[in-house]
């Protein structure tokens, strides 16, 4: 069978007859058999069909770095600069598929932005500062090495362990085929990039934006650190220890309103942490809501249907002890009936308002304490209706507290143990056995009514996975509310991809708090302050900040650990030195990366400020996208980003997340070089053979074979990357097998045009109208993939590509070319005409592939038989020399009612098709040649447009050269003269062309040794009596050919 093109098993039948008859004489068949093979012009190409890409696409990629295609292609183009400013991933282990995914679909816009013309440079990025890299070099040390261990030999050993890290993510971005300026990336470690964002924090202090302040923020104890909300994740399973108390009110408002349940009558809360109340300071209040003093009668005999045996009921609720008056919000008196298992009966109602400025008994410490009246954060979908307030422990605590002058009070230190301001629970970890010996001593001093499991969102350290609390501690704070309103209106001026992408962040923007900017770490950038030994009083001026970002700009930030205090500060305070001390909190990494426009885009040669494109996952919205959107508005007024385009997480093939322990995590290595099962069974030969064969996969040969960096890349344009998407094993044999497809037809198109010459191209409007035709399908289909790259719709590439440069070209177009190509005469107007579309279709499928799969468009090209020359006149050397073509409208000029017609031609084709497969099948014909098919149509229109056809003067717009068959005849009408000899038969409709009647019988005349078609001129030349008119024209114009050269497997 034909090797050059990917075919249906029907279009084999059809069309391989000359082929293989030239193919066995190549071989050495007698030369009777074989008596014209050598002017059969057989396809021949050195492009395999077999990428061998683990060793082809590394040397390709030799070849555009030693020729520095991308920078020489970028300088070259004429058009507007083009800028997609890279996220930087952390420096922290290996490339998993999600940092695949994200710099694949970078890597293709970028490449297309180069063939649009645009000037392209890509600066890869680095996050190298944080935590996570911290805790890796600790955790590397035995004991004696930490015992010994300074900030600066620390901060050593991290910058080592993060430049070893970048290297081994770079090599990996390279074999991926990333195009980048490698030799030039931004780490956020380097002392150029450290002062610019030096440079940004000054700007917002200067402005005043930058403030410290004690107030919660979220604190890992397991990492002893602050944390920004983006460095949280939240579980759905965390299990808290969650209570119903009472605190004891003393003396109620001025309205006389409670006077009558004194002395026992106590205010019911709820709470999640139990840990909080040594802490609280007042209990608020929601003023529009009704609340009630209700009485607790007898307790239930039936168990809680709420918490079953798991509920633990407290002091108050057990018998024998006299049960106070409780007040809880009206609407919730039924649901606590319920959970408390006890009969909860009203005895007054009364608005919240009311209770405001109440006294009561703090449950702890006996302190006298106060009602307050809290915000809309208080409703009655959960607890009591009143909220325990601690200040210093959460955000909408602290928020009331500064309303009423409350005291912020958090006795927790670093490590998440009470301190001794706790009093007896000194010591204890907040989040275990202080929690437990907090509700343990309510009970002891009747003030718990009910204990139990609760099962809710909690957020959770990202690096650590270990829970955090609130914690209120002195910290550095950008002050969110002062530009809030220009992020948000920056925010409607951004393209964002998909739409969505903008709810998103303004939901985020609009109701965040003040942005916690300071970490209790030493890897990172020095928050560049000093605090005067005696009163705590910070020390930060422009001068100060000037002065330390010029040591940072030639010393690198290592330089705030080793340098003394007096050469730190300016000349003003010098002689103030021995006043003050270095501040000891670095920034957060989201300020380091949120920074990198300033560090990168806006400082840079040939990058537009603000980039053109930012690209990163989903969760960025609340990072990266976010904190770079605060630092540039703070500073500059405006968003960093012109459009933003996110992408969802990377799933196994069931949707699951991936996981090491679970064994689904698919590794991009090893999609690409192969795994360790990858060796090949122990019928090597034999396996490879019938895969090249196409009769079995490469897949049943080796367990995980490498699939190489394309077919990775074409899994990436397959997906809609807007959501989550899925990857797996079948997943990514599939995606082979549209490689391996594609790859066939570049081979067709590639060997077929083995000895084109471009100046024997025939002008447009001498095509025969099937080429015209096959022109007008590729000009759509190509404009079609442009506005698809234009939008960032990359599976419609993908579905455009399986669709027509798979399916449809190889069943059509290239099934009815080979005739031409191999039989039709070298010189003949018909082969000329077919290889001007062939190399048409060459020319532009391989810009179409090249972002997708440059390095198959850069294989095709190197094995290019023919020279491709520019509008400049120069040669394109490299795939990437080319453009992406301009619109032809010639091509597009053909005429709708032809296409409207020929695109019915295809349709009744196929109905035909199905017909010889029956004659076939019956043992009438063997291959379609053997055929002669009969139409009948009563459409005049229809009949006349056939008529035409069948008797087309231009032989590839012949009807019979359409079907593959060796005549058509149009019959004027169905009788039992015209039908009585044919045995096969069906029909055809269409509105276009009414009801088409189809019949087949055996071909007239004899069968041409040379090309296989039957026809009743056969034995009419001498010299060649076995061939048709056509072939007896064509075989003396044919040079002769070696059969090393005529057969190519």
């Amino acid at each position: 069978s034909d090797l050059f093109a990917p075919s249906s098993s029907a279009s084999k039948r059809r069309s391989r007859g000359p082929v293989m008859a030239a193919k066995k004489a190549a071989e050495g068949a007698k030369q009777e058999d074989g008596k014209y093979k050598h002017t059969v012009d057989l396809p021949k190409t050195s492009f395999g069909l077999r990428a061998n890409s683990v060793m082809r696409e590394p040397e390709l990629q030799k070849l555009w770095e030693e020729n520095q295609v991308l920078k020489r292609v970028s300088e070259r183009n004429t058009g507007a600069t083009f800028t997609l400013h890279d996220g930087p991933p952390y420096a922290n282990g290996d490339l998993h598929m999600g940092h695949a995914l994200n710099k694949v679909l970078k890597d293709i816009i970028n490449r297309y932005k180069l063939l649009q013309n645009h000037k392209v440079s890509f600066i890869p990025g680095w996050d190298c500062h944080g935590l996570p890299i911290e805790l890796k070099v600790l955790k590397s040390m035995d004991k004696a090495t930490l015992n010994a261990l300074t900030p600066i030999r620390l901060r050593q050993k991290a910058a080592k362990f993060a430049k070893v890290t970048v290297n081994a993510q770079m090599n990996s971005f390279k074999r991926i085929g990333i195009w980048a300026d490698w030799d030039s990336p931004y780490l956020t470690l380097s002392p150029e990039y450290e002062a610019a964002q030096l440079e940004v924090f000054g700007q917002m202090v200067m402005r005043g934006y930058i403030y410290r302040g004690r107030k919660p923020v979220h604190w890992s104890p397991s990492s002893r650190t602050a944390l920004a909300e983006a460095e949280l994740e939240y579980s759905e399973n965390h299990v808290s220890k969650s209570i119903y108390a009472a605190f004891k009110i003393t003396s109620p408002s001025s309205s006389g309103l409670l006077d009558e349940f004194l002395p026992n009558v106590c205010l019911a809360i709820w709470t999640t942490t139990p840990w909080t109340i040594p802490a609280n300071a007042a209990v608020a209040v929601n003023p529009e809501l009704s609340y009630a003093v209700v009485e607790l009668q007898s307790v239930l005999e039936s168990e809680s249907t709420s918490g079953g045996k798991q509920q633990k009921l407290g002091s108050i609720l057990s018998s024998g002890i006299e049960k106070p008056f409780i007040i809880v919000a009206s609407d919730l008196v039924s649901v606590l009936e319920s959970k408390w298992g006890v009969k909860l009966v009203i005895r007054k109602s009364f608005p919240g308002s009311v209770l405001e400025h109440c006294r009561y008994l703090h449950p702890v410490n006996g302190n006298e304490c106060s009602v307050v009246i809290g915000g809309d954060y208080i409703t009655t979908e959960s607890g009591t209706g009143l909220v325990h307030t601690a200040p210093g422990h959460g955000q909408e605590d602290y928020l009331t507290g500064l309303k009423y002058g409350l005291p912020i009070v958090s006795p927790v230190d670093d490590e998440g143990n009470f301190t001794a301001e706790a009093g007896q629970f000194s010591g204890l970890s907040v989040l275990g056995a202080g929690n437990a010996a907090v509700v343990k001593y309510l009970d002891e001093h009747v003030s718990l009514i009910l204990e139990e499991p609760y099962k809710h969102k909690y957020p959770y350290d990202w690096r650590s996975k270990e829970p955090t609390i609130f914690r209120a501690t002195e910290q550095w704070f950008a002050s969110v509310d002062g530009f809030r309103d220009a992020a948000l209106d920056a925010i409607k001026r951004v393209t964002w991809v998909p739409s969505q992408g903008e709810n998103r962040i303004v939901n985020m923007i609009s109701g965040r708090s003040d942005w916690c900017i300071s970490r209790q770490r030493t890897w990172g950038v020095p928050i560049p302050v000093f605090y005067h030994v005696d009163t705590q009083e910070p020390l930060i001026t422009e001068e100060t900040i000037e002065h330390i970002k010029a040591i940072v700009s030639e010393k690198g930030s290592d330089a705030w650990w080793y340098m003394k205090t007096e050469e730190l500060l300016p000349d003003k305070y010098r002689d103030k030195a021995s006043e003050y001390r270095k501040g000891t909190d670095t920034m957060d990494v989201w300020f380091d990366s949120g920074s990198s426009w300033a560090a990168v885009s806006a400082k840079r040669d040939g990058l537009n400020f603000p980039a053109d494109v930012y690209l990163e996952g989903s969760d960025q919205h609340r990072g990266w996208f976010q904190s770079s959107l605060l630092t540039s508005i703070a500073t500059t007024g405006k968003a960093p980003y012109s459009s933003v385009i996110t992408h969802g997480f990377v799933l196994d093939k069931d949707g699951l997340k991936m996981s090491k322990s679970v064994g689904n995590v698919v590794d991009p290595e090893k999609v690409i070089l192969g795994g360790k099962d990858s060796k090949v069974c122990s019928y090597r030969n034999l396996c490879y053979f019938l895969v090249l064969r196409s009769e079995i996969s490469l897949n049943l040969v080796q367990k995980e074979p490498p699939y190489g960096a394309d077919v990775l890349r074409l899994w990436v344009s397959s997906v809609d990357y807007t959501g989550d998407v899925l990857i797996g094993s079948e997943i990514l044999r599939q995606m082979s097998d549209m490689y391996r497809k594609l790859r066939g037809t570049m081979r067709f198109l590639l060997a077929n045009l083995h000895d084109w010459n471009p100046e024997n191209s025939v002008p447009y409007s001498d095509l025969p109208k099937i080429d015209q035709y096959a022109l007008f399908q590729l000009e759509n289909v190509v404009a079609s993939m442009k506005d698809s790259y234009d939008n960032y719709q990359f599976y419609k590439i993908y579905q455009t590509l399986q669709r027509f440069a798979i399916v449809g070209l190889s069943n059509f177009y290239f099934d009815v070319a080979k005739d031409r190509l191999y039989v039709g005469g070298r010189v003949s107007y018909t082969r000329k005409s077919c290889q001007t579309v062939l190399a048409a279709h060459l020319l532009y499928l391989v810009r179409a592939i090249a972002p997708i799969m440059p390095h198959l468009a850069e294989d095709i090209w190197q094995n290019l038989p023919f020279e491709h020359t520019l509008e400049d006149g120069s040669v394109a050397k490299f795939a990437f020399d080319l453009k992406w073509p301009d619109k032809n409208e010639e091509w597009c000029s053909v005429q709708k009612d032809d296409v409207d017609f020929l695109s019915v031609i295809l349709e009744l084709r196929s109905e035909v098709n199905k017909i010889l497969e029956n004659a076939r099948t019956g043992k009438l014909i063997g291959a379609s040649l053997d055929a002669k098919v009969y139409l009948h149509a009563e459409n005049p229109d229809t009949v006349s447009k056939l008529k035409e056809l069948a008797s087309a003067t231009n032989d590839a717009d012949a009807l019979h050269r359409l079907f593959i068959t060796s005549q058509v005849e149009i019959l004027p009408s169905l009788s039992e003269e015209t039908t009585s000899g044919v045995s096969y038969a069906g029909k055809f409709s269409d509105p276009r062309t009414g009801e088409i009647w189809i019949g087949v019988t055996r071909a007239d005349g004899m069968k041409c040794e040379r090309c296989w078609v039957y026809t009743k001129d056969v034995g009419s030349f001498g010299d060649h009596p076995t061939l048709c008119s056509r072939c007896h024209g064509v075989i003396d114009l044919q040079p002769q050919a070696s059969p090393a050269a005529a057969a190519v497997a």
